[in-house]
């Protein structure tokens, strides 16, 4: 297989074009469009694409909170966030940000942008922001859609949030499996969403490049992880596992308490 030659897109707009969609980010949650999009795509991503969830009791119920995924399809932000009750906030692209219909979708559904091809500090503000208001940010461990179908590598950018707030990250892995059947190649694959205990870093207040790339291999070392497993083993086979090691320690607490 041949290297992918490295994206180089650059938004041409300037950076106060995306000043409106900061600030609505950082002052007001989701409203309504928030729950309309999860009503209408919900069919879509458990109906057509078979989604299912692993753990998702591993993200926290309430409190600041960084999701941590792969990306390998633009439905990513939904099966993610789908099978979760709280709402979850999303950093996409800023190409995204234009069209007429979709930008007040996008904001007022929770969407705040990064300024592609440009170290854009007002993202970070935006999410800690967030944070701040107890909120949980989606951002992508490998910072874009992988090109090759597989795993990317981790980008600096979850380790810079993790290690400037301090608050608790969850990997997660997002897997799909296509029908080996020739009948089947037009199919939707079967997406799995598993979600991992979460990582905490102690906060530093402007982490060197190397430290942020440390704290994001950690975290996508757990993506990867789950990643493979299911790869490996199929989603049923993984969610038995964890459930019986879960039975186990609840054993060993009851066990230990008595003696």
């Amino acid at each position: 297989m041949h290297d992918l030659p490295p994206q180089k897109y650059k938004d041409p707009r300037p950076a106060e074009y995306f000043d409106k969609f900061h600030e609505r980010s950082r002052t007001k949650d989701p409203n309504w469009v928030y729950e309309l999009v999860r009503g209408a795509l919900t069919p879509v991503a458990v109906g057509l694409y078979r989604t299912r969830a692993i753990a998702t009791e591993n993200v926290p119920a309430e409190g600041a909170v960084l999701i941590a995924p792969n990306h390998f399809s633009q439905m990513d932000h939904f099966f993610a966030g789908v099978f979760l009750r709280r709402k979850m906030r999303f950093m996409a692209k800023s190409q995204l940000f234009g069209p007429p219909i979709l930008t007040p979708i996008f904001s007022h559904g929770g969407v705040f942008p990064v300024r592609r091809g440009y170290k854009d500090d007002a993202a970070f503000k935006t999410a800690y922001a967030i944070f701040d208001r107890g909120g949980s940010v989606l951002v992508y461990a490998e910072g874009g859609r992988s090109r090759t179908g597989g795993l990317g590598e981790p980008k600096a950018g979850i380790g810079r949030l993790a290690l400037e707030s301090g608050v608790p990250v969850v990997p997660v892995a997002i897997f799909a499996t296509r029908s080996k059947r020739p009948w089947s190649k037009f199919t939707f694959p079967k997406v799995t969403v598993q979600f991992g205990e979460p990582i905490t870093f102690t906060p530093i207040e402007e982490p060197t490049r190397e430290q942020q790339m440390e704290a994001s291999y950690k975290v996508f070392e757990q993506v990867s992880r789950m990643y493979d497993g299911l790869m490996e083993k199929g989603r049923r086979q993984v969610k038995r596992e964890l459930e019986d090691r879960e039975q186990n320690q609840e054993q060993l607490g009851v066990g230990s308490s008595e003696g």
